[in-house]
């Protein structure tokens, strides 16, 4: 089922997600709504939060990434979709840093140049919570990195500089008010 996406000024968004204790069939319908509403938004990954669920849960689709052949053959489920439960990232301090515009699903419309670093460690439970922990560099670090920030109450804004930040303040200003449309069903605040 194709679910809202809670759009900026939503609590949840700001908010530290909460681990994953046990798998369940309604934690396997929810991987599977989230997979579908990602899809459904022309998203490459999608966090927990930003369908007003407060769990660290995130997925990636990696049948939308050219450069994952050799991680989606080792974490990917049969229908391409990474999920990652109660993940964590180890940066590599060797790695540098890229430049890379980025946009949310939560902030429709809205794309910004943002810094990250280019390469990670990441460790985390696959839908059937079996523990995995892989290298990962360029495009799957990246998405990796912003939605994981989602799990911690993080937006990509955040991570703009303070004059970008100033020039989109009306802009995000209007979205608090609920005053946003995206081409996806959202969930704008009240």
């Amino acid at each position: 089922m194709i679910l809202p996406i809670y759009t900026y000024g939503q609590g949840v968004l700001r908010e530290r997600a909460d681990d994953v204790h046990s798998d369940s069939p309604e934690l396997q319908v929810l991987i599977d709504d989230m997979v579908e509403t990602m899809r459904g938004a022309a998203g490459i990954g999608l966090a927990a939060p930003q369908i007003g669920t407060g769990l660290r849960l995130v997925v990636i689709d990696l049948l939308a990434m050219e450069d994952l052949n050799e991680v989606a053959g080792v974490v990917g489920d049969a229908a391409g979709a990474l999920t990652l439960i109660n993940p964590e990232v180890v940066l590599d301090a060797s790695s540098p840093d890229v430049d890379f515009e980025e946009g949310c699903l939560s902030i429709p419309d809205v794309r910004e140049t943002v810094v990250r670093p280019d390469r990670l460690r990441l460790r985390f439970l696959d839908r059937h919570l079996v523990p995995h922990e892989v290298e990962a560099d360029g495009t799957l670090a990246r998405v990796v990195q912003h939605e994981l920030d989602h799990l911690d109450g993080v937006l990509f804004v955040d991570h703009i500089s303070p004059l970008r930040r100033r020039l989109l303040k009306r802009r995000l200003r209007m979205m608090t008010r609920g005053l946003v449309e995206a081409d996806y069903p959202i969930e704008p605040p009240a």
